[in-house]
């Protein structure tokens, strides 16, 4: 079966005028003259595997991914940024590999691209191409098809989450921070809300850069390594300890910076370099724009649906009146199906009789249990405007404004329970909803 093979730098010449004298599988169709051109006959399925070398520079992980989507493996001339392509998962070309080295190193790579098992080892290959033995034990742990990943870190991600208004998703993510790390965990906090990110502004920050996008830029590049991370993330210090932060977006028309290969690039070093992250989510995780013809675009909700799908613990907030709590219930089989492996834990924020009866928590437990068919209420939060509206006045979190208020005690439980619950994945598949006039049901449920 033949291997076509499309090449981008000069200094591939040789090597591929020499595979094309072998007159074996792999043949070479298309020297393309820039990056651009590579590009777009990738993406026209032109070829098997990519060599690149002068050009290899300007790529980053949405690059290559666009080369793999054109269902093409990279491969890369060493000596033109290897080391860091490397690591986003191409293959180290020797840069003394013999046609006869670089042709099965080709093999190798459309094989593994592929899910199939290969019988070719680097360190053959590099043996057969170079003079020098040593040479080839330099380049060898990094060309493998890719740096192998690290072992996953002892951290966890926490991911908070809402429906559309105003739930109080930002309100518990910063203090589920805060109490963590009262916790004794070393802690980031991330605001991944494309739609109003508003951490930076509710700790009192008055640093405008986007460290998260700043973050997914290195990653997006391969730079990010756990040095890189601590230095993009600002440290804020509340109630004695210190909390992570990675601020949002400075605009909403930035969104297409969080590409989910890059936020999910972040998310897994942060799980290797910290205890805990938590992240605060947008509410909206439609995927329509998987439908849109051009599949390579940047997806509005990538950030979100990247966060719930590594969490290993989703916190989903609702408001406690009679329009969020139908809206959490009709939202929780989208999180179960974004967050398959994940432990959900429901939380009913703003919890008061003005709004859910004579008797708030009876009542909602009751059209809970009466209306879906889900997880359990775990944690009711009671409503203090006064408490909240005082630390977020004085940007500071409620351990460090109302210490001994019920609304700080109810997220101090709520971060207990996110380090020692159990760790059973979200049941996903059947509907915790049913009827279309839920609202209205729920809310003559609380009225009664």
């Amino acid at each position: 079966m033949a291997l076509p093979v499309m090449a981008l730098g000069v200094s591939t010449w040789p090597l591929v005028d020499g595979i094309e004298r072998l007159h074996g599988p792999v043949t070479v169709v298309r020297r393309c003259l820039d990056l651009t051109e590579l590009l777009a006959a990738a993406r026209a399925g032109l070829g098997r595997a990519a060599l690149v070398a002068e050009g290899a520079e300007d790529l980053t992980a949405s690059l290559l991914e666009q080369i793999r989507l054109g269902g093409a493996a990279l491969l890369v001339l060493e000596g033109h940024d290897h080391r860091r392509l490397a690591g986003l998962g191409a293959v180290v070309v020797p840069e003394r590999a013999a046609p006869e080295g670089a042709a099965r190193l080709v093999e190798e790579a459309v094989a593994a691209a592929a899910g199939a098992p290969s019988a070719v080892g680097y360190a053959d290959v590099a043996a057969a191409g170079r003079a020098d033995p040593a040479d080839a034990a330099d380049t060898a742990p990094s060309a493998a098809g890719a740096e192998p990943p690290g072992p996953r870190g002892a951290g966890r991600i926490v991911a908070v989450w809402g429906p559309t208004g105003a739930p109080g998703r930002t309100t518990v993510a910063v203090n589920l921070a805060a109490e963590l790390a009262l916790l004794g965990q070393d802690t980031v906090l991330v605001d991944a809300d494309t739609y109003g990110p508003s951490v930076a502004a509710a700790l009192g920050m008055l640093d405008e850069a986007a460290g998260l996008a700043q973050a997914c830029r290195l990653a997006d590049q391969g730079r990010l390594d756990g040095a890189a991370l601590r230095r993009t993330a600002a440290d804020v210090a509340v109630a004695g300890r210190t909390v992570r932060v990675l601020t949002g977006l400075t605009r909403q028309d930035r969104w297409p910076e969080l590409r989910s290969s890059a936020v999910a690039t972040l998310l897994e070093r942060s799980v290797q370099e910290f205890g805990t992250t938590v992240v605060d989510c947008g509410f909206a995780l439609e995927a329509d724009e998987e439908l849109t013809v051009d599949s390579m675009v940047p997806r509005r909700h990538a950030a979100a649906l990247t966060v719930l799908e590594r969490a290993d613990v989703v916190v989903a907030v609702g408001a406690a009146d009679t329009i969020g709590v139908p809206r959490l219930l009709k939202g929780l089989p989208d999180v179960a199906a974004a967050a398959p492996g994940a432990r959900l834990v429901v939380a009913v924020n703003k919890l008061r009789r003005s709004a859910a009866g004579r008797s708030p928590e009876l009542g909602i437990r009751e059209a809970w249990a009466r209306f879906g068919s889900g997880p359990a209420v775990e944690l009711f939060v009671p409503w203090d405007p006064e408490t909240c509206d005082e630390a977020l006045l004085a940007g500071a979190v409620l351990a460090e404004t109302a210490a001994g208020s019920a609304v700080r005690a109810a997220l101090r439980e709520l971060a207990g329970r996110v380090l020692t619950g159990p760790g059973e994945p979200a049941e996903g598949g059947e509907p915790l909803v049913h009827g279309t006039r839920l609202g209205g049901r729920i809310g003559a449920w609380l009225r009664r």
